[in-house]
């Protein structure tokens, strides 16, 4: 029983030693292309390797504690994976792969925080339908925005620098300002449509939603509703875009943020409980 443990844990550390380092190589074959246009196919095999390193090491652990740790460092490390899986689906559809530069390093980071900083085991009382509809489309919705935060702070950098002239390399090789703000309101859409099904199955499947420290979450969450909710509204009623959409965006995200985040690094890492 113990060399079974010892063989897992072995196996888990090398399939994240290795996701981390596929990750990390992907975003700096996206900043120092190669010659003959190779860099972007390299990059996006490293980043297609480094997720699936990323599910298989997700698996291991969840097969060897007999379910998923809803700790701290885990649940930021899956949302991590999740958010760079949607990118690379997105990228099949338009040329957004400038995106890892800031995602992949991120989920690197998440990752290599759970293996090296591993926590007591936190699974949930209860694994019934309904709550796992809630924590998928939570999960879902918090991804979804994070692209859309982290592609509001790219068209933020793109509008500034295509004011100089010549604008940088890094900003050339960006796809048009048209396709960006499309990218982003369409991860807006999708991401309100999971948050919608997250605060719904909460408030109908949850006993004492409002008790505990889930006050606070769910208020967080749906000041961040009625914001993506608003910019939604404006864009469709009166053309929001450009600077409007990026604040709004990134501050319907830092609710989020707050929300999914804030009091659980305070629960968990700060006051341990």
């Amino acid at each position: 029983m113990i060399t079974a443990d010892i063989s897992t844990l072995m196996n888990t550390t090398i399939l994240a030693t290795i996701a981390i380092c596929a990750y990390l190589s992907s975003a700096v074959m996206i900043i120092r292309p190669l010659p003959q246009d190779k860099s972007r196919r390299a990059a996006l095999a490293c980043a297609w390797g480094a997720v699936a390193l990323h599910v298989s090491y997700t698996a291991l652990l969840v097969y060897q504690n007999a379910g998923f740790n809803f700790s701290f460092f885990s649940t930021a490390s899956l949302i991590s994976m999740i958010v760079a899986l949607l990118l690379l689906l997105a990228i099949l559809s338009k040329p957004v792969e400038n995106l890892g530069i800031f995602l992949f390093p991120v989920t690197a980071l998440m990752l290599a925080l759970e293996l090296f900083f591993p926590e007591k085991q936190r699974s949930l009382d209860t694994h019934n339908w309904q709550m796992n509809t809630h924590i998928l489309s939570s999960i879902i919705a918090f991804s979804l925005l994070n692209i859309a935060a982290v592609q509001a702070i790219l068209l933020a950098i793109q509008n500034q620098q295509l004011k100089s002239h010549p604008p940088k390399r890094f900003i050339q090789s960006m796809p048009p300002l048209q396709s960006m703000e499309s990218l982003l309101f369409q991860m807006i859409g999708a991401g309100l449509f999971f948050l919608s099904i997250a605060l719904a199955s909460g408030f109908i499947f949850l006993e004492d939603l409002f008790a505990q420290h889930l006050a606070h979450k769910t208020f967080l969450s749906i000041v961040a509703w009625l914001i993506f909710s608003g910019l939604l509204i404006g864009r469709s009623r009166y053309g929001w875009r450009g600077r409007t959409a990026i604040k709004w965006t990134l501050l319907g995200f830092m609710f989020l943020l707050l929300a999914y985040f804030g009091i659980k690094l305070v629960m968990e890492l700060i006051l341990h409980r």
